[in-house]
């Protein structure tokens, strides 16, 4: 996964499906999930709608570690359709566009979060396995902020922390929160303009477009001749975005924040027994050979999730009998 694949999957992937919570958390009766900060709540709500009626254009910075990349962010709205276009200012200047996305299309991952009838009857969703506060923040873009902190209630979820513009609820920061209070990878905007089309390349990058495919649709098989499988453990709050086939190659899974996919891959012959891991700031790849229904497979686990959990989700793949 290249820097600007990390920046694209976190900014335009989860930032919406973390926002979408808002939408009915927020209007939950205050009793209802008395763990849920509501101050919090109400600012992410205000940072909803801020993507779905705010135009701007400006540049970021993301870091992972020691690798900093700087890139060039726009996102234009008309018509009731969002357009975006994010271009490498560094290394190899490629670039990701997302057009034409209706501002009323509901992903899977937000779908999970529309959660005003469990909310009212005492079910806290997503607070189950977060705690929300807000604090002020600081000048971001020279920006004013207010701070939302995001820690997880247990050991399989990485905290975040989130910078939000005091005028217009925009996403102005974020970073990606692991033991110890490190911070793994960030990004936050040098400059903002709130006024402009979204910008076109110069031609000279290469382009990479972001699909936008229905639930389920379009999902790699491995076909009938190979096993069928399932995933006996995850952890709480976790649920699959789409609905593959027992035998497709590909799981994804969400708590509404954090996001992890399940590969499996039939080797050609056996493997030296073991495991392989790969971080990169917040994500990580995590890989193990094992047989399945007599056939050497390879699990890989990829995520912003943290390694004990990624080893856990890999252990408990298993053939359906």
């Amino acid at each position: 996964m290249t820097v600007t694949d990390s920046f694209h999957w976190r900014y335009l992937v989860l930032v919406p499906a973390l926002v979408a919570l808002t939408l009915t958390a927020a209007r939950a009766d205050a009793e209802a999930c008395a763990a849920a900060d509501a101050d919090a709540l109400a600012w992410l709500d205000k940072m909803s709608r801020s993507l779905q009626q705010v135009s701007y254009h400006g540049i970021v910075t993301f870091q992972r570690g020691d690798e900093v990349q700087a890139m060039q962010i726009s996102h234009y709205i008309e018509d009731g359709v969002a357009n975006e276009r994010l271009t490498e200012l560094t290394g190899h200047g490629a670039e990701v566009v997302r057009v034409d996305h209706p501002l009323d299309c509901l992903h899977p991952g937000n779908q999970l979060l529309q959660l005003g009838a469990a909310l009212q009857a005492g079910d806290c969703g997503v607070a189950q396995y977060y705690r929300f506060g807000v604090v002020d923040g600081e000048l971001v873009a020279g920006r004013r902020a207010v701070r939302i902190r995001i820690e997880p209630r247990d050991m399989y979820r990485y905290g975040y922390v989130l910078e939000l513009d005091q005028d217009t609820g925009l996403l102005l920061k974020s970073a990606t929160i692991g033991r110890g209070n490190k911070i793994l990878e960030s990004f936050q905007f040098a400059s903002l303009s709130y006024s402009g089309e979204a910008t076109a390349g110069d031609g000279t990058n290469v382009v990479h477009r972001a699909q936008h495919p229905q639930p389920g649709a379009g999902l790699l098989s491995l076909g009938g001749a190979h096993p069928a499988w399932t995933v006996n453990w995850l952890p709480q709050g976790f649920t699959a975005t789409d609905q593959p086939a027992d035998v497709s190659m590909r799981r994804t899974y969400t708590d509404g924040l954090a996001v992890f996919s399940i590969f499996l891959e039939i080797l050609s012959q056996d493997i030296t027994p073991g495991e392989g891991v790969v971080r990169r700031g917040g994500t990580i790849s995590y890989t193990r050979g094992m047989h399945m229904s007599g056939l050497p497979v390879l699990v890989t686990v990829i995520g912003e999730v943290p390694l004990n959990t990624a080893r856990m989700v890999a252990d408990s793949v298993a053939a359906l009998p």
